[in-house]
């Protein structure tokens, strides 16, 4: 399904989350590549199959097949990464902040995409599975780089317009049959 589509779709009271995406994909504070990664990997970690898949279709046409891969490995790295260290962080025991992680991460150093960006994206995947301790740790890393704090509030803007929008989609196919590929 074409996003137009599926944002035409969505129903009456989430209008604002339809404007909001089409605007937040074309702030000035980030490049094409940003916005549109940003998209990617945070339609991932919405995990609404609809809009996972207008999402990736409409970024397969604005990236490089290697931008789109690395903002999927950045949305499968957090995944996992955002559980384990929002654990750590959680759980309050100080001996677990001592102990290895274990957990593969060759992603965050194959990507083969621009550098900054993938840390963008790692920071709005974050920003949706809430995981502070990785939010803190990107954040900081893009600052360092020399990204300011318009543009990385910008990737935020398109993670919460994402997760809203999968949430509304997710809440329409329940009341409608359960099915997450119902019409909306």
């Amino acid at each position: 399904m074409e996003l137009e589509t599926l944002l035409e779709s969505c129903p009456e009271y989430a209008k604002d989350l339809r404007l909001n995406l089409g605007a937040v994909l074309r702030q000035t504070e980030l490049t094409e590549q940003q916005a549109w990664g940003t998209a990617a990997s945070c339609a991932i970690a919405a995990r609404n199959p609809r809009l996972t898949e207008a999402v990736l279709a409409e970024a397969s046409r604005r990236l490089t097949p290697q931008a789109l891969a690395a903002a999927q490995t950045a949305a499968a790295i957090m995944g996992m990464n955002n559980v384990f260290y929002r654990f750590r962080h959680l759980s309050g025991n100080p001996k677990y902040a001592t102990m290895p992680a274990r957990l593969r991460m060759q992603g965050i150093r194959t990507h083969g995409s621009d550098p900054v960006d993938f840390e963008l994206w790692c920071l709005a995947v974050s920003a949706i599975n809430g995981c502070g301790a990785c939010i803190a740790s990107h954040e900081a890393v893009l600052r360092e780089k020399g990204i300011n704090e318009d543009a990385i509030l910008a990737a935020v803007r398109i993670a919460s317009a994402i997760h809203a929008l999968a949430t509304v989609l997710d809440a329409d196919a329940a009341v409608s049959g359960g099915s997450a590929n119902a019409a909306v």
